[in-house]
């Protein structure tokens, strides 16, 4: 997504009305390899001369996260972090029993935000192995 008419088409796709702060907010995150705060994103409107308010700001974030285009990461301390869904990678979780396989989504982009909020680390990489019992199995059991 790379220019405003991507944004534009983009917004009607998702049923969306196009307004100046909508698309200055998703070009934002769009263009940034990081997850970024409200107030982040509010300062660099000012910056960049966007008339936006602070609540503007979070009533756009929280549109984006209802109609999936934005993720929110909770930080601690009542502060959230938010930046575009991408293509995400998936896991696969088998069964130890039967064998079945199911792919679930990955929940480290969490785990990231929280490591790099607290550490001050970028994780370059992850493995995680999901082991578990399917509900048919699991049922069997009992």
């Amino acid at each position: 997504m790379g220019n405003c008419m991507d944004a534009d088409s983009f917004f009607r796709q998702k049923n969306l009305k196009v307004t100046k702060a909508r698309v200055y907010i998703y070009m934002l995150l769009a263009k940034s390899s990081e997850s970024l705060t409200a107030e982040y994103i509010y300062s660099k409107s000012k910056e960049d001369g966007i008339d936006i308010n602070l609540s503007t700001v979070y009533r756009t974030l929280e549109i984006f996260e209802k109609k999936h285009i934005i993720e929110k990461f909770n930080i601690g301390e009542n502060s959230h972090l938010y930046s575009l869904i991408k293509e995400q990678h998936k896991h696969v979780l088998q069964c130890s029993l039967c064998h079945k396989e199911i792919e679930v989504p990955c929940p480290m982009k969490q785990i990231e935000e929280l490591v790099k909020n607290q550490t001050g680390f970028t994780l370059t990489e992850h493995t995680l192995k999901l082991k578990g019992i399917c509900e048919k199995c699991s049922k069997k059991k009992e």
